[in-house]
This record gives C-alpha cells, sequence and structure tokens, in this order.
C-alpha cells in the first residue's frame, strides 16, 4: 500500500476516488468539508439537514459527488466532540474510515485529518496508528484458498494534515506505522498456515529467506545433532515424538557496534501441538496450529526491524519443534537433562512449550544479553485470567516490566504484570528431579512463569504469555500481537518516538 502525506490548500480542488473529511459533534464540519461543501453545492449540508448523520464518533456516511473531476465520493467520518479526542477515539475513527472505504471499492482516497489534532492524540500519533491500521486491514489469507476473500481496494492514500504537522513528520510516523502493520502480517501469515506446511524446516527457510534481505542480518539454524552436543535434553524431548526435526533458529541483527549488548527475543515455535502422550481434547485441536505464534511474533518483529533500519543489535531465537505421540515420544514421568544442567521431571507431556523455552533462554545466555524478552502461547490458565485483550507478562526487572507496559500502552497491544513471587515455586518442586514441569491446576500460568525463571537468573528477563491473545477462534485467525508492543519497545531503546 502507498500510503502519504500532501499538504492540500483547498480538499474541494483535489482529485480522489474519494476524500474522508471529519464531521464533528452537532453536525460541525471540519475546514475541509466545507470546502468539499461548498465545491459540491451544498452536498453535505444537504444530507445532514435530511439527518443522515450527526456527527456521533465512529459514525460514516458515504455521499456521491457525480463529479468527473475533483473527489468522486465524500465518507464523512463522525469524529465526536472534538475537545474529547485521544487514542481511543483516535482508533475508532481508523476503524470506521477503513470499513467506509472497503464498502466503497475506491482505489484512491485521500484522507483530511488536519483537525483531528488534539492534546490527547497528537497528528503524529494518529498518523502512524492510522497507516498500521490500514496496512492490517488489507490483509488476507489466501495461501490454501482456491477463491480468497478479497482486502481493502484502496491501495493508494494521501494524507492531509494540512498546518497541523509538517508533512517531512507525518511521513516519517506513516511510514513507522505502515512497517508496524507490514510485521504484524508477516506474523499473521506464519500462525495461520497450517502445521503440514508450517514445520520447524519451514520456519527454518523463512529465517535464511529474511536474512538474504539485509545485509545486517544473519541467520544460523541449529539442527537435533548439534543441540544434542549442546545438552538440550529438554528440547528434544519435545520432537522425540515426531518425524519432523526440531530446529533451534538464530537471526542476528546487527544494527549497532559490536560492544552494544543486544536485545534477545525468544518465540515458542511449537508448529502443532497435540499434547504428546498427555493427549488434548479432540474439540478445537486444529487451532493448535497457533501454537507457534510466538515465534510468528519474533518473526514479525525481525521484519520490522529489519525494514526500520533499527541502530541496536537484537538477536532472535525459535524453538521450533511439533508435539506428537507415538512409540519414541516423551512419556510422563520420564525425567531430562536441561542444557542448564537442571532436571526436569516431565509430569504433562502437554506442558512442553516451557520445555523448548528453557534450553533457548540458556542457549541465550552467550550473547550476554541487555535484555531477554521470551514470547509463547504458553497457558490455558493465563486466558482465564485475562481473556483476550491483555497479555501476561512476568518480570524478574522492575525497569524491564516497566519498559514494555509502556510499549504495550503506546501501541495499544497491551501486557499486564503478573505475580513471580517466590511462594510460587513450592509448586513445582519434585522428590526425582530439580524441578516440574507443572505445578498443578492452581495458578498454572504463574507456575509456568516460575518454571522459565530458573532458567533466567544470569540477565534481565521477561515472559509474554500469549495463549489469550495471539490468535481469535471467531472468525479464526492469527492477531499478529504482541509484534506492536515489541517493535514499540525496540523502537524506544533505538532512541526512535
Amino acid at each position: 500500500m502507498n500510503i502519504q502525506a500532501r499538504t492540500i490548500a483547498d480538499a474541494g480542488k483535489h482529485s480522489s476516488g474519494c476524500a474522508v473529511v471529519p464531521v464533528f459533534s452537532r453536525k460541525r464540519l471540519s475546514a475541509a468539508a466545507r470546502q468539499l461543501d461548498k465545491s459540491n453545492k451544498g452536498l453535505i449540508t444537504g444530507a445532514l439537514k435530511n439527518g443522515d448523520m450527526q456527527g456521533a464518533l465512529g459514525e460514516t456516511l458515504m455521499l456521491q459527488t457525480g463529479n468527473a473531476r475533483g473527489a468522486r465520493r465524500i465518507l464523512l467520518i463522525g469524529a465526536g466532540n472534538n475537545n474529547k479526542l485521544d487514542a481511543a477515539s483516535g482508533r475508532k475513527i481508523s476503524a470506521a474510515i477503513i470499513k467506509g472505504l472497503r464498502a466503497s471499492k475506491s482505489k484512491d482516497a485521500c484522507l483530511h485529518i488536519e483537525e483531528l489534532a488534539a492534546d490527547k492524540l497528537p497528528l503524529g500519533q494518529y498518523c502512524e496508528s492510522l497507516a498500521r491500521a490500514a496496512s492490517t486491514a488489507g490483509y488476507r489469507y489466501a495461501e490454501t484458498v482456491s477463491k480468497p476473500k478479497p482486502g481493502l481496494s484502496v491501495d493508494k492514500i494521501t494524507v492531509n494534515c494540512g498546518k497541523s504537522l509538517k508533512t517531512v513528520v507525518a511521513n516519517a510516523a506513516l511510514k513507522r506505522g505502515l512497517q508496524t502493520g507490514n510485521a504484524i502480517n508477516v506474523a499473521r501469515e506464519l500462525g495461520n498456515l497450517p502445521g503440514n506446511i508450517c514445520t520447524p524446516s519451514y520456519l527454518a527457510r523463512e529465517a535464511s529467506k529474511l536474512a538474504k534481505s539485509s545485509a545486517k542480518l544473519t541467520t544460523r539454524i541449529l539442527e537435533e545433532k548439534q543441540m544434542r552436543e549442546l545438552g538440550m535434553g529438554s528440547l528434544l524431548s519435545v520432537s522425540a515424538g515426531s518425524a519432523q526435526p526440531a530446529k533451534l533458529i538464530i537471526m542476528q541483527y546487527k544494527g549497532a557496534a559490536a560492544s552494544k549488548k543486544p536485545y534477545v527475543l525468544v518465540g515458542k515455535g511449537i508448529t502443532f501441538d497435540s499434547g504428546g502422550i498427555s493427549l488434548k481434547p479432540g474439540a478445537k485441536m486444529d487451532e493448535m496450529k497457533f501454537d507457534m505464534c510466538g515465534a510468528a511474533s519474533v518473526f514479525g518483529t525481525m521484519n520490522a526491524v529489519v525494514d526500520m533500519k533499527l541502530p541496536i543489535n537484537v538477536v532472535a531465537i525459535v524453538a521450533a519443534s511439533e508435539n506428537l505421540p507415538s512409540g519414541t515420544a516423551t512419556k510422563p514421568g520420564d525425567v531430562v537433562t536441561s542444557m542448564s544442567g537442571q532436571t526436569i521431571e516431565i509430569l504433562n507431556t502437554d506442558a512442553e512449550g516451557r520445555l523448548v523455552l528453557c534450553d533457548a533462554l540458556t542457549y541465550a545466555e552467550r550473547f550476554k544479553p541487555a535484555a531477554v524478552i521470551d514470547i509463547a502461547t504458553l497457558t490455558g490458565a493465563c486466558v482465564i485470567a485475562l481473556g483476550a485483550h491483555a497479555t501476561g507478562m512476568y518480570a524478574n526487572n522492575d525497569k524491564l516490566a516497566e519498559q514494555l507496559t509502556a510499549a504495550g500502552e503506546a501501541s495499544h497491544d497491551r501486557a499486564w504484570r503478573m505475580p513471580l513471587w517466590d511462594d510460587y515455586q513450592k509448586q513445582i518442586d519434585t522428590p526425582f528431579a530439580d524441578v516440574a514441569n507443572v505445578g498443578g491446576p492452581a495458578a498454572g500460568s504463574i507456575t509456568a512463569a516460575c518454571f522459565l525463571a530458573r532458567f533466567t537468573k544470569k540477565f534481565q528477563w521477561a515472559h509474554l504469555d500469549i495463549a489469550g491473545s495471539a490468535w481469535d477462534s471467531a472468525p479464526k485467525g492469527a492477531t499478529g500481537r504482541p509484534v506492536a508492543l515489541l517493535t514499540r519497545y525496540l523502537m524506544d531503546r533505538a532512541g526512535i518516538k
């Protein structure tokens, strides 16, 4: 999608497939709307007098001008009370714009948004949010569909900020929003692919492909033999029942001096999770192709890092495996040795995400990281606790937790910090190993994080449990979360506001 800012003096004289203008409460027209109304002989005021629109937040009205020149359509967007505009109302306005444009079938549009600027809705921030929304609205899954549904027909959007924001600043914000939206779509596509296509080997190939797009990015793939030599008995216990070999994928982006410590992202990449010997119920088991959405979010974020050319160092580690039952699969009660040397009693083979993550987290130590963030569809308990709106966050460092919370608020990809108290650690004690991989039904998301915490004592670490936020069941599809949060976090570390 092409989205660019321009300064347009008179909206009534600008040619476009669809002119989009805000109408505020009590039918108050923006300056651009008045210009369009004048050039179209009172078309807008006539519609308002007929009661077709009031200007309530999110309201829409499409008008056909019949003009061969100028705007061929006018989309009126209700913006509510301009004194109450904030980020939330900005998102509603963007959603209304996209809904109206999708219905119009217009190929290009001009958005006159100068008067949406407000104390709680800086226009630069709104431009970034708008471009991200437009980009994600254009995504449609098509890989295994013979007749995919059409996406957004608009492929060119002009944004007129008037005198409220310099064009160069607006274009920079629009570009960031578009890059973030594209990165979200990368994660959605990987998450939506079926497990017979998106295997650990497929993810490894995608990582190698991404490395070819930037001289700053290198990719290394560890095979099972190499993992065995490193002592990754925990990770390999998960792939033991599958014909698909596990892969440890390492993507290293060098955007700053080698002396600068990298930020490490670790993604859970279980490309299909049957539960193993501790078999899941059949209902909705098809959705377990989404169990690699943590890995997908890491891929999406790395796409954003490369596109934005962020001046920081980032390492992405993806622990990719299938979890299937077979004669060679790990059994409940088995004890394995992790790369850290800690032994693990596997009480439930369906608690496999933490088993691949713990070895990947230990591997992260070698990069001497500034911070490590793991992302995983880890526990159903997190869905019960927080639903789909918030990602569960655990951290062993308050400053890191605050930075992630702020990034989530700024990107509206929010996370909520959960307790990581030592009181819960006793639930995963066992007489037969150093630690058990489950701690019983109580506080399941917390005890999963407590398990990971035993492997993260040498660095600042946060765990994002995205089991509730990574995909929707109705309509079914990956959301691409928390790519926006992670991208904003890394942009903040790079000093980009």
